[in-house]
């Protein structure tokens, strides 16, 4: 029956709804169990993760709707590319931007929730950050998920003053946030925006503004990831605006986010002013920073440098910003060591030096094993195209083939 293109562009662009023998055939087809074509009526239940939301009400009722409906469907997610461009972030991001702060109702209707609690879940999550620096994305994503639902079930069915629903919020941006970003790490990147967007609306009831610029700094990150350097500079730049002028390491990782967004545009004097401003907020990096941003050591700090030069094509700057990173890089962040080794054997490749690049990605080769992570996949791919031109090479041969 859906041989006929035009059928299947009718169910695509004109709203159509396939009778239920198709639905049932393309479900089979697509591995979906029949039930879930009750509960999530046509598009919902298509795997491809195209209906992401970005209409939930910037209210407590929102948030907790955007909970909800993540942690049921954000993991099937099985694609690789992004939902959410254009004018989608460019809306997003002013929207963030006028919001006003969200009064939150008290108790619902389950068991007290006490402080207690929420310290107790909050503590887990920098365990699930060494486990994504260990293990990668794809190997933490469905613990971080699994925590956020206990937390959506806390917020869903349990009472609490309004100052424990605040923290609540919080501790659920932040989870919705991480599982964003390992989703993002995984290679599901429909997921990673359905948890960012979801991030942002429990960090605005909570009254967390800068955790929902590192959700937007976040976001930004994955448009420069996938070629989209004038999306990325609107969510960085609403960051930056969100943050009021942060120092630290947080106003640092903000302002280096705009500045490989400016670098994936090729637009070097914003970069080089964005690096500067980078570069002032990390001087005063201090004790009293948020949690999250404790990873944004100087080493992840000289490894950004890097990679803003390696987009603007200037690679002796790029290889020498990206040693001094490797050479005081905790060993513990097995992940980005991988990344910044194999993104530095590029580099020395395309400078002439073979060998050396060669011996960069061979050191990156056990860490690839460890880790479960889309993006270094992809990093390890950019490696092979270099190497296949030099063929002839014994060396380069035998890398080539134990990195495919």
């Amino acid at each position: 029956m859906a041989a006929e293109r035009q059928k299947v562009w009718r169910w695509e662009h004109r709203g159509v709804v396939p009778d239920r023998v198709s639905q049932l055939a393309l479900a089979t087809e697509l591995g979906v169990p029949r039930a879930r074509l009750e509960s999530h009526p046509w598009p919902s239940w298509l795997p491809t993760g195209d209906n992401v939301r970005t209409d939930y009400p910037w209210t407590q009722a929102g948030s907790l709707t955007a909970l909800t409906d993540v942690v049921q469907d954000a993991l099937t997610d099985r694609r690789g590319f992004l939902t959410i461009t254009g004018s989608g972030v460019a809306t997003l991001a002013t929207e963030w931007l006028g919001l006003e702060p969200a009064h939150l109702a008290g108790a619902l209707d389950g068991g007290l929730v006490d402080e207690q609690i929420v310290h107790r879940i909050a503590h887990n999550i920098p365990g699930l950050r060494v486990m994504d620096d260990r293990l990668g994305g794809e190997s933490t994503r469905r613990l971080v998920d699994a925590e956020l639902g206990v937390v959506t079930e806390l917020l869903s069915r349990s009472r609490y003053p309004e100052r424990i629903g605040r923290e609540l919020h919080v501790v659920a941006a932040e989870l919705a946030r991480f599982a964003g970003w390992v989703s993002f790490d995984a290679g599901y990147q429909t997921a990673a925006q359905r948890y960012w967007i979801t991030a942002l609306h429990a960090a605005h009831v909570g009254g967390d503004r800068l955790l929902g610029a590192n959700v937007l700094k976040n976001m930004a990150l994955q448009c420069v990831d996938f070629s989209r350097p004038t999306e990325a500079i609107e969510l960085a730049d609403a960051a930056i605006r969100t943050a009021a002028g942060a120092t630290g390491r947080v106003g640092a990782m903000l302002h280096m986010r705009g500045a490989r967004a400016h670098a994936a545009l090729g637009d070097q004097v914003s970069c080089v002013r964005e690096l500067g401003i980078a570069e002032a907020a990390f001087a005063r990096a201090r004790a009293q920073d948020p949690p999250w941003a404790v990873y944004f050591d100087e080493a992840e700090f000289q490894a950004q440098v890097g990679c803003c030069y390696i987009d603007l094509g200037h690679l002796p700057s790029a290889d020498r910003w990206l040693g001094q990173a490797l050479a005081g890089h905790s060993p513990d962040k097995i992940r980005d060591r991988a990344t910044y080794l194999l993104r530095r054997s590029a580099v020395q490749i395309d400078l002439g030096d073979l060998d050396h690049g060669c011996a960069l990605a061979a050191e990156a080769l056990p860490l690839l094993a460890i880790t479960r992570s889309r993006r270094n996949a992809r990093r390890a791919d950019e490696v092979r195209r270099r190497l296949r031109r030099h063929t002839a090479v014994p060396t380069a041969r035998d890398l080539d083939q134990q990195l495919a």
